[in-house]
């Protein structure tokens, strides 16, 4: 069986686009989310999902122009997401799960102005993927899972409705031993049972002789 992946992703922000310049350090690297103003669906919403793991925050978000052709380019706030964990994985098993988390946040939100929103060939890959966000992940889920969100059971053998008529079998078993009656009570050390099934006699009280005088 193969083994749960468990990304997890720390966020911050929100961010003006201006301020993730400055975005270039050595943790500077995971996922972002681009919020800002659409003549559709409002004036301030998940417009984007981006990754930067070739290069920095910085140097990635920077390369949005896009961001200042919104109706309201002042009202444009982006959140940070920074893989975390025990341990820092080696680049290339870092780069993958950036892309994995990418993937499956797209898939799973819609982005408006993400083209690319299907799994495509990652589908499989993402079969035991879970992310969870933590911290300031703004209107993303809490938990997105592979399990959930890709083909991985949609076809299951015997899938169905759990149906009384399953269990008949096993009802129609106990009605049987209920027929053929039961002891009652537990069995003492001879097998017979505790309580007495037969209907107890009763005996008036004799009152005593009275002495003769």
């Amino acid at each position: 069986m193969q083994e749960e992946l468990i990304i997890h992703i720390d966020w911050d922000g929100p961010y003006a686009q201006p301020a993730t310049a400055l975005l270039n350090g050595p943790s500077d690297f995971g996922v972002y989310q681009i919020y800002g103003a659409h003549p559709v669906y409002g004036g301030d919403t998940l417009l984007y999902i981006g990754l930067a793991c070739n290069r920095t925050f910085g140097q990635r978000i920077s390369e949005h122009g896009w961001c200042q052709g919104t109706r309201n380019p002042a009202n444009v706030s982006i959140h940070i997401g920074r893989l975390s964990g025990c341990s820092t994985p080696d680049d290339p098993t870092w780069s993958r799960w950036i892309k994995l988390a990418e993937r499956l946040l797209i898939y799973s939100h819609y982005p408006v102005y993400n083209t690319q929103k299907q799994l495509a060939g990652l589908e499989r890959d993402l079969w035991h993927v879970h992310v969870l966000n933590w911290k300031h992940h703004r209107d993303l889920m809490a938990e997105v899972s592979g399990a959930r969100w890709t083909s991985r059971f949609e076809i299951m053998e015997g899938y169905h409705n759990f149906s009384n008529l399953d269990n008949a079998p096993a009802r129609i078993e106990e009605a049987e031993q209920d027929a053929a009656g039961q002891p009652l009570g537990p069995p003492t050390f001879d097998g017979s049972p505790l309580v007495s099934t037969s209907t107890p006699s009763f005996e008036p009280p004799v009152a005593p002789a009275v002495p003769a005088l």
